[in-house]
């Protein structure tokens, strides 16, 4: 019988590693958030997919009842409840458990301003202009709408009604809305950050895949400084920085 993994999968490295498993001939179930994440996932043949919500205890009886062998983490570098509940639930259903962490990109230079958490991002922003550009995504979103009601927001987001509905809800007005999916080359982060008139970034290390190195090219162009959120502090029990290490761990798992 194939191995039964569950693939917390609601990034692009996280579907690529699913046609990974897939090919290897893993028995696949993939978690994802989002109506968009789930249409990408079901065009791979043979994939289960989970696009429900779930705690720690609700992963604990999936992964028992369903018989599963290991968890690979491929979430988001900065979906911290997503990987704390998945570490605790492989933990208590004592499956192996091993999260895949795409690489940071390098910070350098003297105009970026790293801080901990959104909170201090919205501080250190609104300390160095009055024009934000936000490119770190719409779940913490309100954070900033909340504490910088006195600057004037761009945010970049991805195009689904779900997080226009999100803006809206927020009382974002189209012209502080930029709907469109990357990946952003540096010469669009330069036209989008001047059409904008920013005059600070805010961003996160997502890696190359999530566009952190042409953002903060495109910012030193123009000389704007960068609140760069830093990724938040978990203690993984097993880490890849590769699909081949995922697959090798997967492999000694046995």
């Amino acid at each position: 019988m194939n191995r039964k993994i569950f693939l917390i999968a609601g990034t692009q490295d996280g579907r690529e590693l699913a046609k990974i498993l897939l090919e290897r001939g893993f028995d696949v179930t993939a978690s994802v958030v989002s109506d968009y994440g789930r249409k990408l996932l079901e065009n791979f043949a043979g994939i289960k997919v989970n696009d429900k919500p779930l705690d720690a205890d609700e992963l604990e009886k999936l992964f028992r009842d369903g018989n599963f062998s290991a968890v690979v983490d491929a979430s988001h570098p900065y979906a911290q409840n997503v990987s704390s509940n998945a570490i605790s639930a492989a933990q208590a259903a004592k499956i192996f458990y091993v999260r895949y962490e795409r690489a940071q990109v390098e910070i350098t230079g003297e105009n970026i301003f790293r801080v901990e958490n959104y909170e201090s991002a919205a501080i250190k922003a609104r300390e160095l202009g009055k024009n934000i550009f936000l490119t770190t995504g719409s779940r913490n979103l309100k954070i900033f709408v909340d504490m910088l009601r006195d600057c004037n927001l761009t945010v970049r987001i991805l195009p689904t009604a779900e997080v226009l509905a999100q803006c809206e809800a927020l009382n974002l007005s189209p012209k502080q809305i930029i709907a469109i999916q990357g990946a952003f080359s540096v010469e669009l982060n330069v036209e989008l950050f001047k059409h904008a008139n920013a005059e600070v970034i805010v961003t996160k290390n997502s890696g190359q895949i999530g566009g952190a190195d042409t953002k903060l090219e495109a910012a030193k162009i123009l000389n704007l400084p960068v609140v760069m959120i830093d990724r938040p502090k978990i203690f993984y029990p097993n880490v890849a920085a590769t699909f081949d290490d995922v697959l090798n761990l997967l492999e000694a798992s046995k």
